[in-house]
């Protein structure tokens, strides 16, 4: 009983550590996706609100027809240009495109075809500072949970 117990221990600090290590993956709108959101911004402020964005995570922009995304600065996303100074990444033309979060400062993202952006075509991605102890995600602990249930029934 003395080993079972030792190697739980040891399976619930491996799991931890590895899901502190997982990143999310989010694509920009869910189903919407990236688009001319057809009330304005608010889809795309609303999407942003309810996920928790974490260092590493993966953001995909996937669109049909004449889009684009490109990040820029707090300028370039109030002002919706992306040029020389407010442009943070090339613009990018084809769909779809992943962004990691590299950073815990907000990210901005616009389109930058025709009046796209001041319809509403733009996000600002705000990441979470790092957690002082991991947070297990739910993959994580579900795997930590099926491997304790197969253990125990040996």
């Amino acid at each position: 009983m003395g080993n079972k117990l030792v190697l739980i221990g040891w399976l619930m600090a491996v799991a931890t550590l590895f899901a502190g290590c997982a990143a999310d993956t989010y694509t920009v709108g869910d189903n919407l996706g990236w688009t001319i959101p057809p009330l304005g911004d608010v889809a795309y402020r609303t999407w942003a609100a309810k996920e928790d964005f974490d260092l590493g995570d993966n953001i995909i922009f996937r669109w049909s027809g004449t889009h684009d995304v490109v990040q820029v600065t707090k300028e370039g996303y109030d002002n919706c240009t992306a040029t020389n100074t407010t442009a943070l990444t090339p613009i990018q033309t084809t769909s779809p495109y992943t962004f990691t979060l590299n950073s815990t400062a907000p990210h901005y993202f616009i389109c930058t075809i025709e009046n796209h952006c001041r319809l509403g075509q733009k996000v600002t991605i705000q990441t979470e500072a790092s957690a002082a102890a991991p947070v297990l995600k739910t993959g994580a602990l579900s795997a930590l949970l099926l491997a304790l249930a197969a253990f125990i029934s040996l």
